[in-house]
């Protein structure tokens, strides 16, 4: 299992004090590496994919055991905890909402929208009730990027507006600018709702285009129609949230006598100015609410330098789907892969470093996220109310989906393009033999926004989430996953 040796090499020396002018750092690894159980990564994973786990979702039974035998595994190995008050979890409180909006054209007069067919709408209060009146205002992209030169607020008031912004970014018509089809944070939609946050706006719609969202309109009908999981936190100013099918924002946009594919083409071009679109709405959702809590759970195995009071965080996400609709007769959602692979690997890293013996210079903080499945949640969170404070953390390995279908002779990372870790890592998988391979459809997709590494690097921490390669060894030429 090379690549079992590479990860736990690679944890090693991030958690080293200066790896890599510290001649013992190689071996010391070498030492982690060889620790490894495959036979305790196997048992982990097959417990926390049983069907007496339900499928391991936030806030149920499931969830609650999964917890509880991460911390009991971190007691076993005398980790210490690394949680709220002296134990091993870190409290997460979740609120879920669960929309029924309506939506009205308020001038000119027209037809109602349709839920499900031509939108959806979501509350960003914590309110059983939610009203945004105001006039669309087209943003483009909704993006300000100064480093790209874009700002597509520049001189605009959109208080108490409701602004209508374009998915990905203007990289993906022209490769000139920002970074061509790879996709930026600014193009996720997360960070449009963020943006529109600041600005001040009373609400924003995302129009969805297949090819810019890279998902068809069904897939959003089925995120964002049914419970709506999030962080209990205050309320903010950005009331509504939602997304538009595309000829649904053509029927708006040609409401206010403009063409919805123009204003799009000259989105994408540097200079562009917002557009007010002359048409009001009024958006109401109703909510359903419901309350729970949830916890990440942390153990520390303390450093021996300098540097001891510093850390590595070594993370992987617990949670998974639950039960829901059956597939041939089953209805839990085991989540084997996705991710009690990582969890398993991660628990068995942590007994490599004890079984070991060595004791790198940073501390190491390992971590089972929760609610990584519900928008990263439980990570979001711990970012939110640090542990330990995020200055001192070196950096985030997040194992998320293990390699379980045979060896190969490459391995990758998401984030390699994202930080100065790319060296230890290629050093690491060298060191194993190993090639260093780049996953253009990661890229592409922008994978290294949707996992619990994320929000540390939001913060500051450099991070990278490990991947499986791809050139597997006696597997057929034209073996893929």
């Amino acid at each position: 299992m090379r690549n079992r040796l590479a990860w736990a090499s690679i944890l090693s020396l991030l958690a080293s004090d200066a790896a890599a002018q510290r001649p013992s750092a190689a071996a010391d690894a070498g030492r982690v590496a060889r620790a490894v159980s495959q036979h305790a990564i196997r048992a982990h994973l097959e417990f926390l994919a049983d069907d007496a786990l339900e499928g391991r979702r936030p806030g149920t039974r499931g969830g609650e055991l999964a917890a509880k035998y991460i911390a009991a595994q971190f007691e076993r190995l005398g980790l210490e905890p690394a949680g709220d008050s002296g134990t091993y979890y870190h409290h997460v409180p979740i609120i879920t909402l669960t929309p029924n909006p309506v939506v009205k054209i308020t001038a000119p007069e027209s037809d109602e929208l349709s839920y499900r067919r031509d939108y959806v709408l979501w509350s960003m209060r914590n309110d059983s009730v939610t009203t945004a009146r105001g006039d669309l205002v087209f943003v483009g992209y909704g993006i300000v990027a100064p480093e790209y030169h874009w700002d597509d607020y520049q001189g605009l008031d959109v208080k108490n507006k409701i602004v209508v912004a374009l998915v990905n970014d203007p990289g993906l018509r022209d490769s000139t600018i920002f970074r061509g089809p790879i996709l930026t944070y600014y193009g996720r939609w997360t960070y449009k709702i963020e943006e529109a946050q600041r600005q001040g706006a009373a609400g924003i719609l995302l129009v969805h285009t297949p090819e810019s969202a890279t998902y068809p309109w069904t897939t959003v009908q089925s995120s964002w129609t049914g419970p709506q999981v999030r962080v209990e936190e205050p309320a903010k100013s950005l009331l509504v949230a939602g997304w538009l099918q595309r000829d649904a924002a053509a029927k708006l946009f040609a409401l206010g006598r403009q063409d919805l594919t123009r204003l799009m083409d000259q989105a994408a071009r540097p200079g562009f100015k917002a557009v007010p679109l002359g048409v009001g709405i009024e958006a109401t959702v109703r909510s359903a609410i419901s309350r729970s809590a949830t916890s990440n759970v942390l153990g520390r195995l303390p450093g021996s330098g300098a540097l001891a009071h510093d850390a590595v965080l070594i993370g992987g996400h617990y949670d998974h789907f639950g039960i829901g609709a059956p597939v041939a007769g089953d209805s839990i959602y085991n989540g084997a892969e996705d991710n009690a692979s990582g969890t398993a690997a991660v628990l068995a890293a942590a007994e490599a470093f004890v079984r070991s013996g060595v004791r790198t210079g940073r501390s190491i903080i390992f971590i089972g996220f929760t609610a990584e499945e519900s928008g990263l949640l439980g990570s979001q969170a711990l970012v939110s109310r640090p542990v330990t404070p995020l200055s001192g953390i070196a950096a985030i390995l997040n194992l998320d989906v293990m390699n379980l279908y045979g060896s190969t002779t490459d391995i990758s990372a998401v984030g390699l393009d994202q930080s100065s870790l790319a060296g230890v890592f290629r050093r690491s998988a060298a060191a194993e033999g190993l090639a260093v391979t780049s996953n253009r459809d990661a890229l592409l997709k922008g994978f290294f926004f949707r996992s619990d590494h994320f929000p540390f690097a939001r913060a500051g921490v450099p991070g990278l989430s490990l991947e499986s390669g791809l050139s597997f060894v006696g597997k057929p030429a034209d073996y893929c996953l």
